[in-house]
């Protein structure tokens, strides 16, 4: 019976050693190229190089070194096939019966900031998963890994004189595919991006699990969290939890909106957020301060909600946070005492992520790139609304023209409506939220339920919608509850009548040119 042999080839070193180590132990005579075959010689493991086997030197730098007939027949002939068995005997070539390889760094060499497409391009594995691809297409007579954390149960199975079963070939194969899969998709992406093309004729997402998750959107529901290879720190991929329960779907996908809404703001803002809308949001000189705006904004609505802080927690913050029942809080870091007096919370999640200032994360590609929907039998593709509203953009229409104080509101209110479903209406006043009406099938519905929320507050408070008014029912009723100034991005065919209603009501209008849709 002839011997099983391994073939080794591998960036990333981790426990190879060990499981050649293992191999050698059992009689598995070990096949090896390069820095590879180097490193096990040197740890006084037995090892034949890939020339000997193939009868040829690696050439080009070794761009090609396993792409031989005497690999690939060993990988690929069917053990049950008379006729494969005979011509590998004919030719004197040997089976290859255990494959483990794993592929160059290409992604980690894109993740460096000064990368050149050239040293890109050479990042580029051809051999390694062509041998993949070989032998997980051939997992009735080959082991095949890909991934270091497979090694310690192959080796108990080595030890224990025990077979591995077709079964587990086959999921070992599955691996292999959907590894080989997301490292073509990343090469794809990121040559397409090189070339400017932003909707090619086909695409391939790959994503990394992240975790898997207490339950889906409902408790029915299972779930798990996959993140993309590359993307910002400043995002909740990339979060890290400090304390508290594990995370759900809905707690993420809530963490999402969150820290979508904090990238608006460079000064200290909190939100919080339920079922993805905003529920509160300030801006002050301290976060303390702009935790209590937050706060104010809906006492009752905070409740079981997310809050997120675009500065360090500190102290006076964390005792105002622990007195409120909320699912989690992210911010940058926190005080030591802070920390000490939300840990005292069993179940509270608590958070950090890499935040940084709005125009760093809009520069950011992962803050400019594209947003995904998946709908029955499709998937629903834009660009990533990050627009942002200057002051010199926008159009009064009416004959009062906003005070200083009107336009602070009016953009800040249009930084926040942008991040609310629609259809949407948003009340500010003194830097904070005061009424939210959120997801309407009719506009003037989601103006009555801010206004109904605000109450007191709606007067002179200022309005941001986030798409125009088709008729002027919404400027009369902010009329009628003291509102003084309203943004919107005009462009309805009866403008007018609403242009008309506010100069009637002495209100302030203008128009952005820009509507923010979030359905």
């Amino acid at each position: 019976m002839a011997k099983k042999r391994a073939l080794i080839s591998v960036s990333d070193k981790t426990g190879i050693v060990e499981l050649s180590n293992a191999f050698a132990k059992h009689g598995i005579e070990i096949i090896s190229t390069g820095g590879t075959a180097k490193l096990l010689a040197q740890a006084g493991i037995p090892v034949i190089g890939i020339s000997d086997v193939t009868g040829f030197p690696e050439i080009m730098d070794g761009r090609v070194k396993t792409l031989h007939p005497n690999i690939h027949s060993g990988l690929l002939a069917v053990r049950s096939n008379p006729s494969h068995m005979e011509q590998l005997e004919k030719l004197n070539i040997g089976t290859i019966d255990y494959v483990v390889v794993n592929l160059y760094p290409f992604k980690q060499t894109i993740s460096k900031p000064d990368v050149s497409l050239e040293e890109a391009i050479e990042n580029i594995d051809i051999g390694g998963p062509s041998m993949l691809r070989a032998a997980a297409k051939n997992y009735s007579g080959v082991v095949v890994l890909v991934d270091a954390n497979d090694y310690s149960w192959v080796i108990e199975h080595l030890d224990a004189n025990q077979p591995i079963r077709e079964e587990e070939r086959f999921r070992l194969a599955a691996k292999v595919f959907r590894h080989t899969a997301a490292y073509d998709a990343l090469i794809a992406d990121y040559l397409t991006e090189q070339t400017g093309e932003e909707y090619p004729e086909s695409i391939t997402l790959t994503y990394e699990k992240a975790q898997d998750l207490r339950y889906g959107e409902n408790p029915h529901q299972g779930a798990a969290f996959y993140r993309e290879p590359l993307t910002t720190h400043s995002s909740i991929a990339y979060a890290k939890q400090l304390h508290g329960k594990e995370l759900s779907y809905n707690n993420i996908n809530d963490a999402n909106a969150a820290l979508s809404i904090l990238s608006e703001f460079a000064e200290p803002a909190a939100v919080a957020v339920k079922h993805t809308n905003p529920c509160g949001v300030g801006i002050a000189d301290s976060i303390s301060a702009a935790f209590k705006k937050a706060y104010e904004a809906d006492p009752v609505s905070i409740f079981g909600g997310i809050v997120a802080l675009n500065r360090t927690v500190d102290g006076a913050t964390a005792q105002a946070l622990s007195e409120i029942f909320l699912e989690i809080i992210l911010a940058p870091g926190y005080d030591p005492d802070a920390f000490e007096i939300l840990a005292k919370k069993k179940n509270i999640r608590i958070m950090t992520v890499d935040l940084r200032s709005t125009e760093q994360v809009l520069a950011g590609k992962a803050w400019r790139d594209k947003t995904t929907l998946k709908v029955q039998g499709g998937l629903l593709i834009q660009d990533r609304d990050v627009h942002s509203l200057k002051r010199e953009d926008v159009q009064v229409v009416t004959d009062r023209q906003p005070t200083e104080e009107e336009w602070k509101q009016m953009l800040f209110g249009w930084n926040v409506v942008k991040h609310v479903k629609s259809n949407a209406i948003v009340l500010v006043r003194e830097d904070r939220t005061v009424g939210i009406g959120a997801g309407q099938m009719n506009r003037v519905g989601a103006a009555e339920i801010a206004i109904r929320q605000a109450g007191e507050l709606a007067n002179g408070a200022i309005l941001a919608s986030d798409a125009f008014f088709p008729m002027r029912d919404t400027v009369d009723l902010a009329a009628k509850h003291g509102i003084t100034a309203m943004i919107q991005p005009g462009g309805s065919v009866r403008d007018q009548e609403s242009i008309d209603a506010a100069n009637a009501a002495g209100i302030a209008m203008v128009f952005t040119g820009v509507r923010h849709f979030k359905h």
